[in-house]
């Protein structure tokens, strides 16, 4: 493809792309945030093995289940320092929602009646199958493998190995 081909994502001095914002079918579905605006995909550059993952974990979601999963901060172009983050600058961590028993597209924290804590716990498993993950940080209690962290009530946060 050529260099400004409309159809090729943007990439990075690391020649890491931005995850694709809004593929149709896709089994995942893009939020976040950077300082008080939509990021329209500045927090999203991933490294290969987090694009992979994502997308292979997006795709065996979908084989078990309608609803899409809500991919958060992954890494800003060229991985330099978040404002909100001590993290986030290898491409190879990620945010993710939990999911929702009422499908809604919404942040929701774990202690909220529509949190959907075994579909949620499905979901960290898939990872967990199919990426090398190293940590996983979420404070919804009884999931296994997750380790506590303050601040991760509404989103887990994945690491993988590089």
């Amino acid at each position: 493809m050529a260099e400004d081909d409309p159809l090729r994502p943007p990439q990075d001095s690391r020649r890491f792309f931005m995850l694709p914002q809004a593929p149709m079918d896709s089994g995942y579905y893009v939020y976040g945030n950077f300082r008080g605006r939509p990021a329209k995909g500045a927090y999203q550059f991933a490294h290969p093995i987090m694009m992979t993952a994502i997308l292979r974990v997006a795709l065996e979601w979908q084989a078990i289940d309608k609803r899409r999963i809500g991919i958060g901060d992954i890494s800003l172009a060229g991985g330099s320092r978040p404002p909100d983050h001590d993290s986030h600058r290898s491409g190879l961590e990620l945010d993710v929602r939990p999911l929702r028993k009422d499908g809604h597209e919404e942040s929701i924290r774990w202690w909220e009646p529509q949190y959907d804590k075994e579909s949620t716990a499905k979901l960290i498993e898939l990872f967990r199958t199919f990426a090398p993950v190293v940590t996983v940080l979420f404070n919804g209690p009884d999931i296994p493998f997750v380790n506590h962290y303050a601040g991760h009530d509404d989103h887990f946060h994945i690491k993988l190995r590089g």
